[in-house]
């Protein structure tokens, strides 16, 4: 994890709107797909250093050894060159601090220059013995197997593959020029005729990468926004860490596939994706700040919903308490007054979550402020035909929710589902945040349900060692009722409850900061901008 917060500023934007909501994407390969060439290079440099070793040990240790040959000093110290330059660019692109289009302008001119050190080893082996017409050079070698690695674009690698293809004629001219046994220059432009050939072919590659690269492009454009990191996947689909192409912010953006959002035909598709808009609308106009961000929603071009959201810094809190265990009652009950806070205010715009779990709610840094809630994932529940009604029976087809945090009526099917289910999930997240179990265990998702219809719950302050108040045992009791009517109506009603419970105070910011310092110092440090030369400036 990354030891400060950041907030990306705004970048060259690769994609310059129109009025018409068009734009010009740039020839320029995705960062992505860039990495990976350059992580090539830096292998290519190193085979290329091999192979220079190779040929000086040859001309040093093993030729004289084995035939008595004394080395041509000036091949040994081409050769010498030749390592010394190849292991210089293999560090260059391991450690030097420079963008990935600089590094991609370095490895055009390294292949250059092994050209010319290729161009001078095969004038010097071969001269006065010039085989008769056209000749293979390693430098034709040398440009083909570039071609295939380097991130330049065709243009660009056209240019080079050509000076590269002309060392060899220009090398061999210089010494017919000076006297020495060499091809003439026009005889040795046509002896050379095949590098100039690999010189073109080299283009191939070159023009499958920018396609290859174009295509990674739009398909990693959702909107405004632009693919850069896979954070995580899971039953709904994926989550990526993107960038707006023009606002200073990065975002969350979320991949959910029609499929698991129960659209089986094309008629069920757009009754969803109606669906999806409306609920998508209705969590953007909520104004709780414990309600996660939503940014942007829409459909990509293979059929998958996205909606964009705020890049949160911290943890869910199932993993939360997966890794430090349960909290303290104080802790517990704060945390809890958020999560209402962010309900209540979804409750009073008629939208149910339907999927309250630990999993949907995070605890974050936000600014200064520690142990912020965010509530996630409101109304991304699958698509249920209204007509046709729902049983135990079909409940592992056709039932949103997670079985560990369900209501009975969910779990039953009834028609009449409301706030109150909510009420009961969230009676189930904060049994977990106080005991560190669940409400009812079981060795199936279909007895755990029966025991969410049919079963007692222990009182929590039964299954932990920590201490649990009566008064906010008997809350999460009153959430955890199998009759609706018996549960707080509300998460505001749910909200004054807990505000009143008074023998759990004592959680305070201080405690919540010196927390995270202690537990999640990577979380801690100073919040940072970072302008598009990555310098990096405290706020």
């Amino acid at each position: 994890m990354r030891d400060h917060v950041k907030v990306m500023a705004p970048r060259v934007p690769t994609h310059v709107p129109t009025a018409s909501g068009t734009g010009r994407v740039t020839s320029r390969l995705p960062d992505d797909l860039l990495a990976e060439q350059i992580e090539r290079l830096a292998v290519f440099s190193a085979v290329i250093a091999g192979l220079w070793t190779f040929g000086l040990a040859m001309d040093t240790v093993i030729v004289p050894a084995l035939l008595g040959f004394k080395p041509a000093p000036f091949a040994v110290v081409l050769e010498t060159i030749g390592l010394a330059v190849s292991a210089a660019m293999y560090l260059y692109i391991r450690l030097a601090n420079h963008n990935y289009d600089t590094k991609a302008a370095a490895g055009l001119a390294y292949m250059i220059a092994n050209a010319v050190g290729v161009a001078l080893l095969n004038t010097l082996a071969m001269a006065g013995k010039m085989p008769d017409g056209p000749y293979v050079s390693w430098a034709a070698i040398l440009i083909l197997v570039f071609s295939m690695i380097a991130p330049a674009r065709p243009l660009p690698m056209l240019a080079a593959s050509l000076v590269a293809a002309t060392m060899d004629p220009l090398v061999t001219s210089i010494f017919y020029l000076r006297g020495l046994p060499a091809l003439p220059p026009l005889t040795a432009v046509l002896h050379y005729l095949p590098n100039y050939i690999c010189a073109f072919i080299a283009m191939v590659p070159s023009h499958m990468f920018q396609r290859i690269g174009r295509r990674l492009r739009e398909a990693q454009e959702l909107g405004s926004y632009r693919l850069v990191e896979l954070l995580g996947h899971g039953g709904m689909g994926e989550v990526w860490r993107a960038q707006h192409r023009l606002l200073a912010r990065d975002a969350a953006v979320k991949l959910v596939r029609p499929e698991v959002l129960g659209a089986g035909t094309e008629a069920d598709a757009r009754q969803v994706l109606r669906r999806f808009e409306r609920e998508a609308r209705a969590t953007a106009s909520l104004t709780s700040p414990h309600t996660i961000n939503v940014f942007d929603f829409g459909v990509a071009n293979d059929g998958k919903f996205y909606y964009a959201m705020e890049l949160l810094q911290g943890r869910d809190l199932e993993s939360f308490v997966r890794d430090f265990g349960a909290l303290p009652a104080e802790r517990a009950i704060f945390i809890l007054r958020q999560v209402c806070h962010s309900l209540a205010d979804a409750h009073a715009r008629g939208l149910v979550h339907r999927d309250i779990k630990p999993a949907n709610i995070y605890l974050c840094r936000m600014g200064l402020e520690y142990d912020f809630v965010k509530v996630l994932d409101f109304g991304l529940v699958k698509y249920r035909n209204r007509a046709s009604g729902q049983t135990l029976a079909t409940l592992n087809h056709h039932t949103s929710g997670t079985p560990a945090y369900m209501a009975p009526e969910i779990i039953l099917g009834e028609a009449d589902v409301d706030r109150r289910a909510d009420v009961y999930s969230l009676g189930c997240v904060a049994y977990y945040l106080l005991t560190g179990e669940l409400v009812f265990e079981a060795d199936s998702p279909m007895k755990m349900l029966m025991q969410h219809v049919q079963a007692i719950p222990v009182p929590p302050s039964e299954r932990t060692e920590l201490p649990i108040p009566p008064e906010l045992d008997a809350i999460v009791l009153a959430c955890l009722e199998k009759d609706p009517d018996k549960r707080p109506q509300n998460a505001a009603e749910l909200l004054e409850i807990a505000c009143e419970c008074h023998t759990c105070e004592g959680w305070s910011q201080t405690a919540a900061k010196a927390w995270w310092e202690r537990h999640l110092p990577e979380l801690t440090g100073p919040l940072t901008i970072e302008d598009e030369r990555a310098e990096v400036v405290t706020v």
